[in-house]
């Protein structure tokens, strides 16, 4: 089990790491819309998210499309890094505690 607490802790300073690496981020999807669906004209982009439990809808000129998927993607990213630290560090604490509970015995 030493060695399982081991390498969590090394998966945990690696995902660290990573999330030094991550540049600018922004939740939210990224989609085009249409004045008139059905003949698909008029088409503009828009992000929608939803932040402090209100959902946002922002319209998005061309040009920064790009730099939003960019933002989208960086994200993503971060979500699931945090999502594997705290599966990580649920496992170590149990892996704690179980290994102090065997030492009582």
């Amino acid at each position: 089990m030493n060695k399982r607490l081991a390498t969590i802790e090394k998966k945990i300073a690696s995902i660290k790491q990573q999330l030094l690496e991550i540049g600018e981020m922004r939740p939210g999807s990224l989609t085009q819309q249409y004045l008139k669906p059905k003949e698909k004209k008029g088409a503009y982009w828009q992000i929608s998210y939803t932040y402090q439990m209100k959902s946002k809808t922002e319209y998005v000129k061309i040009e920064f499309i790009p730099q939003l998927e960019q933002q989208i993607k960086e994200f993503k990213n971060f979500k699931l890094l945090m999502q594997q630290w705290i599966d990580l560090a649920i496992e170590h604490s149990r892996l704690q505690i179980k290994l102090a509970k065997e030492a009582k015995i």
